[in-house]
């Protein structure tokens, strides 16, 4: 699909089935929904399930059950078909060997065997994940070595990025010096989650993003990979992270913070809605209200101050 910016914004919401949907997942969710029907946009539900030893049985299923529970809908997804589909990844791998061959023609990737542990031994102790030093960027070796084949990584461009995030601000990145290369297939053969992404949202027309926090770092080769495949990128807003009473960001690991939890305890869903909503300011704390009525109550302009004074204190939210 060509993305066509006189049409509706086309937003998505995409979660990998490797569990239960913790309540910041949730908050994501409803959020990115609220935001895309205050515009009158296509909401899409799209299933991240590239990394097939983390799936669990189903969890797509439950997935898609609490989010209407929560009274979200969506126009395009696994369950309800569309023109871009499909709507999994894993039945899109096609398409992501399309984009490795057109970049393989390029000579933009190259092969590369270097291991984790080999990467992890050039940082600091406890630091930040190394940027790639370019130990393999002149290799031309694609042949198999006592059994494993080489990841292929692709030469980013020597530019910069810049981009204003709805909840962040201004936010500028040096490809060459902060990203560095970064593997596009991996050695064991699984298609790495940049390029599924940056794929995804060129072909479905995501106009608009919004998703954690955490996904921040990920933007900017995501971006440049988009970019590089001929879409315009969409725009990007990174909610803060619901974190739990200890401060600490709420994980899928942690059963107790999911649905089952409060159905169990009694809760309806206009309560964990309202509770979701009143975490960001948007609503009053305990107040009960629908998915459905918080669409009729609350203001795009509204939710985008209260995004973006959750995510930098105060201020005005950028604007398109």
């Amino acid at each position: 699909m060509t993305p066509d910016r006189a049409a509706p914004p086309r937003a998505r919401y995409a979660p990998s089935p490797s569990g239960a949907l913790h309540l910041g997942n949730l908050r994501t969710a409803l959020v990115a929904w609220l935001h895309c029907r205050l515009q009158g946009g296509v909401f899409i539900v799209r299933i991240d399930d590239l990394d097939t030893p983390r799936v669990r049985p189903g969890a797509e299923a439950a997935i898609l059950a609490d989010l209407r529970w929560l009274g979200l809908d969506w126009d395009e997804g696994p369950d309800v078909g569309g023109p871009a589909g499909p709507y999994r990844q894993s039945e899109r791998l096609e398409l992501y060997g399309q984009a490795l061959e057109q970049l393989r023609r390029a000579g933009e990737l190259f092969p590369c065997r270097c291991s984790r542990s080999m990467l992890a031994a050039i940082s600091a102790p406890h630091g930040p994940a190394p940027i790639y030093p370019g130990s393999c960027r002149k290799s031309s070796d694609w042949q198999p070595r006592d059994g494993r084949i080489p990841s292929w990584r692709w030469r980013v461009p020597a530019s910069r990025l810049d981009i204003v995030d709805g909840v962040l601000g201004p936010q500028q990145w040096n490809l060459p010096i902060q990203i560095g290369d970064v593997v596009l297939r991996r050695a064991d053969g699984f298609i790495a989650y940049h390029l599924a992404t940056a794929v995804d949202e060129v072909t479905m027309a995501i106009t608009q993003v919004l998703r954690g926090a955490d996904l921040l770092p990920s933007t900017p080769v995501q971006l440049a990979l988009i970019r590089r495949l001929g879409g315009p990128g969409p725009r990007y807003w990174h909610v803060p992270l619901m974190r739990n009473a200890a401060g600490s960001r709420l994980a899928k690991r942690d059963g107790s913070a999911g649905l089952g939890a409060c159905r169990a305890a009694g809760f309806s869903a206009a309560e964990v809605v309202g509770r979701l909503l009143a975490s960001l300011a948007l609503t009053a704390t305990g107040q009960a209200i629908s998915a459905a009525d918080a669409l009729d109550s609350i203001s795009l302009s509204a939710l985008d101050r209260a995004l973006f004074a959750a995510g930098s204190g105060s201020g005005t939210p950028p604007q398109p």
